[in-house]
């Protein structure tokens, strides 16, 4: 299984991250959303040289150009609420891509116990396409496989799987490639890895609740 790390490489996606992180710019809501937006763009933007393309001839108004053009059949999926900024940074890109939007939750049975619960799928037919599954927050992995677990029971085995996360933790890298280990079609792509999990398994240093700082605290 192949994975990426882009903030290894200074390029301006380190500072959308970092005013990610930084709890006194994530104070300002559209910006916060804003800037997981921008990852999105970024991680788009490397997936896409992944893709098969194929040379098309386009008409201009004075002739007829060539270009390559990607091929693929391209779904993007996301974990609802956090997920929908980032989702739409990857929609920017990917504009003509069918949509996928799953609703899990951390269920707490104790203070440091949780299990992953699903309450709403909303997919489309994913045999032989493209899968980009989106979480800004990559924290045990739990969320991520479960999620895919239960598309392809619904929906079907994809063609190739790229699993893309703003900030991930150690931990949930390592889990993700356990999952998938021995699969030659899965990518994992991370803005950012940290170190450690808390004792709720949230990503240290991480950036805190990605959900609420783009969408207000909830119940």
């Amino acid at each position: 299984m192949e994975h990426h790390i882009l903030n290894r490489n200074n390029t301006i996606l380190n500072r959308f991250i970092a005013e990610l992180r930084d709890v006194k710019i994530q104070k300002d809501s559209m910006r916060f959303r804003r800037n997981l937006e921008r990852v999105g763009e970024v991680l788009a933007y490397e997936i896409s040289k992944t893709l098969t393309y194929k040379s098309q001839s386009v008409e201009t108004p004075l002739g007829v150009a060539c270009e390559n053009l990607f091929t693929d059949s391209i779904v993007l999926a996301t974990i609802l609420r956090a997920g929908i900024p980032f989702h739409q940074g990857f929609l920017n890109y990917f504009d003509n891509a069918q949509n996928t939007f799953v609703s899990a939750f951390r269920k707490y049975t104790e203070k440091e116990t949780f299990s992953i619960e699903i309450e709403y799928v909303s997919t489309c037919q994913l045999s032989g396409k493209v899968l980009v599954l989106a979480d800004p927050m990559l924290a045990t992995g739990s969320s991520l496989t479960k999620t895919y677990q239960t598309l392809v029971e619904k929906a079907g085995i994809p063609r190739w799987i790229h699993i893309a996360a703003a900030i991930a933790s150690e931990q949930g890298v390592a889990a993700i490639e356990q999952y998938f280990a021995g699969c030659q079609n899965v990518t994992l792509w991370c803005g950012a890895v940290d170190k450690h999990l808390s004792s709720q398994s949230y990503i240290v240093p991480g950036l805190g609740d990605a959900g609420d700082l783009a969408y207000g605290e909830k119940l």
